[in-house]
């Protein structure tokens, strides 16, 4: 297949600058990394492409997308929940030490906690829940 283009039409591209789309690319991409740093590289596509439309600003969640990926940048996931504790059907059963008996006066407010621990889920960095030195 030959392509027919006039020899002033070929240097002429070949001369010109970038073009209006690739500017605007240029200032989007800057945009788009400043909020994904603002957001401590957490956002994805579609929460900046939203943060963009908040500021009046509306692109395509393609082109946001693109461009995010040509600069690099990508989203946080949250990590996959696992399963780490099996339980042992052989294994003995462990003590009722409240004796099923969840009802607590209101002056003993937060004195009975039961539960598997591994499966509470806390924003502590420990891992565990409020202060792991009342649990027994």
């Amino acid at each position: 297949m030959s392509w027919e283009v006039t020899r002033s039409a070929y240097y002429q591209h070949r001369t010109s600058g970038p073009s209006r789309r690739e500017r605007d690319d240029v200032d989007l991409t800057a945009r788009i990394a400043e909020i994904h740093a603002d957001s401590a590289g957490t956002y994805g596509a579609p929460r900046v492409r939203a943060e963009l439309a908040a500021q009046g600003r509306r692109h395509s969640g393609k082109r946001v997308a693109r461009l995010m990926r040509g600069a690099g940048l990508c989203g946080r996931t949250p990590k996959r929940w696992r399963t780490t504790t099996v339980p042992d059907p052989g294994a003995a059963l462990s003590a009722d030490l409240i004796r099923r008996d969840f009802d607590v006066a209101a002056g003993r407010v937060d004195t009975r906690w039961c539960g598997d621990i591994t499966y509470v889920r806390c924003a502590r960095a420990s891992g565990l829940c409020p202060d792991s030195r009342n649990f027994t």
